[in-house]
């Protein structure tokens, strides 16, 4: 299940982009236990490197997490800019970021992602 239940095991996940063409494959990808049941990975790509989180996600095993990241579900979030009058940028300013905002790739597919598996959490912004 999705939501309404605390899981077993709970994985926050952390990307880190680098100022480096690639990451080793064996610095890639890090494991802290927070408490029993909890765990901080994080993974470091480099600016070349290909940005794979299952592949990378399947090496948490090697680091002493049984966890099979095509069984996870991933939650992502969403922010919906929503333009405002009042103090602050111009409103076709405010318009024209909110439709640049928009048009942004779908994280999912860019870290590759199983479709069936990510639970978007949005919020409305307005600026």
């Amino acid at each position: 299940m999705h939501n309404h239940v605390l899981h077993d095991r709970v994985v926050f996940l952390t990307v880190n982009n680098e100022e480096i063409p690639w990451v080793d494959e064996h610095e890639r990808v890090s494991l802290r236990t927070v408490c029993e049941g909890c765990y901080q990975i994080t993974i470091r790509y480099g600016f070349k490197d290909e940005v794979d989180l299952p592949k990378a996600l399947a090496t948490a095993s090697t680091l002493g997490l049984d966890f099979d990241p095509c069984a996870a579900s991933y939650f992502l979030s969403r922010a919906t800019v929503v333009p405002t009058p009042g103090a602050g940028m111009a409103m076709w300013r405010e318009r024209l970021f909110a439709v640049m905002l928009h048009n942004v790739g779908n994280v999912a597919a860019y870290f590759k992602l199983p479709a069936n598996r990510v639970i978007e959490v949005g919020a409305r912004v307005e600026i």
